[in-house]
């Protein structure tokens, strides 16, 4: 199914990364659902700049009940059921080297916070999908994870643990939803030049990531938005179960 065919929920889409491949979606013609938890003016504003197939719903995803609602919502208002799901929402979480918590004090709240942003939030948008997605025999979910847990520069231990749990179910989900015609990929970056969520990184600190990486320069959330819409398009319709890190050939595999 090409891509402006297609229904795609964005989880937290109205900010950051998540604003940069809603962006990318409706360039290509799609329509998008922006999902948002608190963020509802840049959602909004988001939206309405994008034009008329492009919406916002608020939702908190590590809710089933809310995620339902919001499945529920973007095929009343698109008129269709939802093809796609970019599992992009992160739980508040600040890319501060100097100031994360260390491993002897860190609490496990913080990593329980992280994990049911990544895991739980993905694990309830997939099950909301799959009942539309298995009477089409199509779909595609694209889950957003980090190089982190191949090359830990920065031990973030909460964040990290979190992203490779994700990983693991993109591997399980890809294979039980396989039969199904049902693709499930991650895209991995590094630090991004710039989000919210890396708007704390001193300069210093992206200049030096850039020195050791390939292409010389930090990867940019547009960048980034772009390896997404392979994993959605026509273009990917055999690849399944896969990570693709999109940083500039820093971290390889």
């Amino acid at each position: 199914m090409r891509l402006s065919e297609q229904n795609v929920l964005v989880t937290g889409g109205a900010r950051g990364l998540g604003a940069a491949i809603s962006e990318a979606l409706a360039r290509e013609g799609a329509s998008v659902v922006i999902n948002y938890r608190r963020s509802e003016a840049q959602a909004k504003s988001l939206a309405e700049r994008l034009g008329p197939r492009v919406v916002a719903i608020q939702a908190d995803i590590t809710d089933a009940a809310s995620v339902a609602r919001l499945f529920e919502e973007a095929r009343a208002v698109s008129g269709g059921p939802v093809h796609a799901v970019v599992n992009n929402a992160l739980a508040d979480f600040s890319f501060d080297g100097d100031a994360r918590p260390k491993l002897g004090d860190i609490e496990w709240t913080r990593f329980q916070q992280q994990i049911d942003g990544a895991l739980k939030g993905a694990l309830n948008t997939i099950q909301a999908a799959l009942p539309a997605m298995r009477a089409a025999g199509f779909g595609r979910i694209v889950n957003v994870g980090t190089n982190l847990f191949q090359n830990p520069v920065v031990p973030y231990h909460d964040y990290t643990a979190a992203k490779a749990a994700l990983l693991a179910l993109t591997r399980t989900a890809s294979n039980d939803l396989g039969p199904d015609g049902i693709t499930v990929n991650m895209v991995s970056g590094g630090l991004l030049r710039t989000t919210d969520a890396s708007s704390a990184t001193p300069e210093a600190v992206f200049d030096m990531v850039a020195g050791f990486t390939p292409l010389r320069r930090v990867t940019t959330p547009a960048e980034f938005a772009d390896a997404v819409l392979f994993f959605l398009s026509p273009w990917a319709r055999a690849v399944t179960g896969q990570n693709l890190v999109v940083d500039g050939g820093l971290v390889k595999g």
